[in-house]
């Protein structure tokens, strides 16, 4: 079990925590930013922070089950897509990053290895879902810079929401 495991402490700040991450991460999957030939969505920002704070089963809920809401509210065509990649993202993210607790070593470096390993998730995830349900290579791959930038948008977002501006300091008073 994971040190300080918000959902072991107190399971009601454990839904409500998970629960407005979530309504985060459906209400920033409603619109993107545009950007030439496409969008970036800034709902990885909230997947990747939601992974960070979370533990592993709060991580899926917000990441792979909000997803998964938000497409169906807004764009229901990936939305099995969204459910599966961006819950192993977040699941993988919590995972690596939670293990400094049990290795030592530095929160911020588990966490910025954690959301390069949920990038890599993400971009294949969503490339491979493009050709299944578009059935089309090509547009997967025309589509491929959107979401590794995306992808990158939403690590960096993460990391400087959790470490910089003090959402982990912020989150382990508020649990403990």
């Amino acid at each position: 079990m994971m040190e300080n495991d918000l959902r072991s402490t107190d399971r009601v700040k454990w839904v409500t925590v998970t629960a407005l991450l979530m309504a985060m991460n459906i209400a920033l999957s409603s619109f993107g930013i545009p950007v030439p030939g496409g969008h970036l969505y800034l709902c990885d920002v909230i997947i990747c922070t939601a992974s960070i704070l979370l533990d592993p089963f709060g991580a899926f809920l917000v990441g792979g089950v909000g997803s998964f809401i938000g497409d169906m509210i807004f764009y229901p065509l990936p939305m099995f897509v969204s459910l599966v990649t961006h819950g192993l993202q977040a699941v993988v993210i919590s995972l690596i990053s939670h293990s400094h607790e049990k290795r030592g070593g530095s929160h911020f470096v588990y966490s910025l290895i954690a959301v390069l390993a949920g990038s890599v998730i993400m971009v294949t995830g969503y490339t491979l879902g493009k050709i299944f349900v578009y059935s089309t290579f090509e547009y997967a791959m025309l589509k491929l810079p959107y979401e590794i930038a995306q992808a990158l948008l939403g690590a960096v977002g993460a990391l400087i929401l959790c470490f910089k501006a003090g959402l982990v300091k912020i989150f382990k008073k508020t649990i403990s």
